[in-house]
C-alpha cells in the first residue's frame, strides 16, 4: 500500500501537531512495544514514535521493522521522530 506523495503531504500536515505515542528505549522494540503501537494505529490511524537510539542506521532498521511488524507505512522520519500510518481498514 504505497502512499503517493500527495497522500503523504496530507499526512505529514495532519502530524505536525501530534506529539510522539510510543517511546523505545534501550530494550528496543519489544513485543509490549509492539502491541502498543498496534493498539494506537488501531485506534488514531496516524502516530509518532520516538526512538532514544543515537544510532541514525538502527533508528532506521526498527521504524521498517515496525511498519513491516503491524502493516503499516512510514510518512516521515525526523531525527529521532517517525510518523507511522496505517488505514482503519487494515
Amino acid at each position: 500500500m504505497p502512499l503517493s506523495a500527495k497522500i503523504k503531504q496530507q499526512l505529514k500536515a495532519k502530524a505536525h501537531t501530534l506529539k510522539a505515542v510510543v517511546m523505545i528505549g534501550n530494550n528496543g522494540l519489544t513485543e509490549a512495544v509492539n502491541k502498543e503501537i498496534d493498539r494506537a494505529l488501531h485506534d488514531h490511524e496516524l502516530i509518532k514514535i520516538r526512538i532514544l537510539s543515537n544510532d541514525r542506521d538502527l533508528r532506521r532498521q526498527i521504524f521498517n521493522e515496525i511498519c513491516q511488524v503491524n502493516q503499516a507505512e512510514l510518512v516521515q522520519v525526523i531525527g529521532r521522530i517517525g510518523v507511522v500510518y496505517r488505514p482503519h481498514n487494515h
